[in-house]
């Protein structure tokens, strides 16, 4: 008899995946499509929540095709997906405009309005996470104060994976990461009426669902949705956290006995430390980070970047115009081809890079909706391979940047995401930091982490340690440790680049208001 499966989706910014696992965290398939969302004047960012759940009912088909046999082998389903957004619903439950999702820069003027306001103070020491503009909670205050048609005929406001999670069971919830750390006290993991009045929002207090985790409760699947995705109505399904915090699951971040740092470095930048209770959460002066729940006792402390590799794909894009110009087409794969060799090769700090390519600014270790990227340093004896080195030196100084106002560093960091396959990155970064650096081998470390809560959920392990030590610590590669040379150079290289980012500050203020002039 074929061996009982546990099937994971992750809704990603640029992908959307269906990847089955067995019991033992062998991954046995995945099925997946891109994502697609639209930009709008004024900084908008949004995603057809129709067409996301559709997506999701074709790669959930899709999967179950390649597999045959495997809807009857599956035991639970587990959902996460792309963290922050607003997706409103009405009564019956029908979207009622596209989705808001984290790119989306309108709220910005919101977190002015509250960095100004002596409420902000309140609103991060309960939630222990900073105001900005990718979040539910300004958007809501946006809509509150521009859109309050749309907010009189909204039921509930949900994020990505909630949407799914209500399609796939008829039930609105949200887990205790997005929930707390967006209206919530981190210390009870429960909605705080403190905090939802100091946001001005009391008044959309009925929109926010209820607070649900996926370690302790699962829904079941409706018999529509079962039809729409091929799976057995009935099968329990399991909300899963934010996807940061299953690829901090699936990634190796939770380990009570080294606690380790991590960093994802996908679309965005995720930098994280372990904690085991939240009394040993650091809160800092500048009021920005994330502070996330594990299942259980544990937390994770965090500061995001708003943009990593979306800074690489920015540098390739450039490369494949020049390319396009003499009639050569290439796609970003191929570019790849054979980067690590010739970024290694290239000069270690020719220039200083500031990753802040996302048109929202940036999030960690500071909020700035004005932040924009920039080289500094640059001469006629730099090359693109030379400027495609400091990209890459660039996102490692934000991850330090983004450790130190987490506290020391801790004595390793695991890194997952795309740019975990990069040697070159891997290196630059222990370098950077002066730190070991693993990557976890397993390539889908979100949906792995959402499987591994149903996994416990389910029954199937009593507690996170038991699964950790079967899913994740095997899949550990060996640590790239830091080059000494190279370590002494970003030492020195590290407060210039401080420097240069609090210099660039009023310049990134004066740009927004000439380009919002013109």
């Amino acid at each position: 008899m074929s061996p009982p499966v546990l099937i994971g989706v992750d809704c990603g910014t640029s992908v959307i995946k269906a990847v089955a696992f067995e019991l033992d965290g062998r991954q046995i398939d995945l099925a997946s499509r891109p994502n697609s969302y639209r930009r709008l004047p004024g900084g908008g960012a949004e995603q057809d929540m129709m067409r996301t759940w559709s997506d999701v009912a074709a790669v959930l088909r899709g999967l179950l095709a390649q597999q045959p046999g495997l809807a009857n082998r599956t035991v639970a389903l587990a959902v996460t997906g792309q963290g922050d957004g607003c997706w409103l619903i009405d009564r019956e439950g029908a979207p009622l405009h596209d989705g808001w999702i984290w790119l989306d820069a309108r709220a910005a003027e919101e977190v002015r309005r509250l960095e100004r306001s002596p409420e902000e103070e309140l609103i991060y020491r309960a939630t222990g996470t900073g105001v900005n503009a990718c979040q539910m909670r300004t958007q809501l205050r946006w809509m509150k104060r521009r859109a309050p048609e749309l907010l009189a005929r909204a039921a509930t406001a949900l994020h990505p994976k909630d949407w799914i999670y209500f399609r796939l069971t008829g039930q609105c919830a949200t887990c205790p990461t997005e929930g707390v750390f967006t209206f919530g006290d981190f210390r009870t993991r429960a909605y705080s009426e403190a905090v939802i009045e100091a946001l001005d929002l009391a008044d959309q207090r009925h929109l926010l669902p209820p607070i649900l985790d996926g370690a302790r409760t699962a829904g079941a699947l409706t018999p529509v949705a079962a039809k729409a995705v091929g799976l057995k109505a009935g099968l329990p399904v399991v909300l899963g956290y934010v996807d940061i915090m299953c690829s901090a699951l699936g990634g190796g971040l939770y380990d009570p006995d080294l606690r380790p740092g991590m960093s994802v470095l996908g679309s965005t930048g995720m930098h994280m430390r372990f904690l085991p209770s939240a009394a040993e959460v650091q809160l800092n002066t500048e009021r920005c980070g994330y502070t996330m729940a594990f299942p259980g006792a544990a937390y994770a402390q965090m500061q995001t970047n708003m943009a990593a590799t979306l800074n690489l794909d920015w540098m390739l894009d450039l490369a494949r115009e020049v390319l396009a110009l003499g009639c050569v087409a290439r796609s970003r794969n191929d570019l790849l081809e054979g980067m690590d060799e010739r970024v290694l090769e290239a000069r270690p700090g020719a220039a200083l890079y500031h990753p802040y390519i996302s048109t929202a600014g940036e999030r960690g270790p500071f909020t700035e909706p004005d932040a924009r990227a920039s080289f500094t340093g640059i001469d006629q004896t730099v090359g693109f391979f030379d400027l495609m080195r400091s990209v890459y030196e660039g996102l490692a100084f934000a991850a330090r940047d983004c450790y130190a106002a987490l506290g020391s560093l801790p004595s390793e960091i695991r890194l997952s995401g795309g740019a975990a396959r990069s040697r070159a990155k891997r290196r630059i970064l222990a370098s950077a930091l002066g730190r070991p650096v693993r990557a976890v081998e397993r390539s889908e470390a979100g949906a792995a982490g959402a499987v591994m809560i149903a996994a416990v959920q389910q029954g199937l392990y009593s507690d996170l340690e038991g699964c950790v030590a079967d899913w994740v610590t095997p899949l550990l590669g060996a640590p790239e440790t830091p080059d000494e040379e190279l370590a002494a150079l970003y030492d020195s290289l590290f407060p210039v680049y401080l420097e240069t980012r609090q210099a660039l500050r009023p310049v990134w203020s004066g740009l927004a208001g000439a380009r919002g002039t013109a």
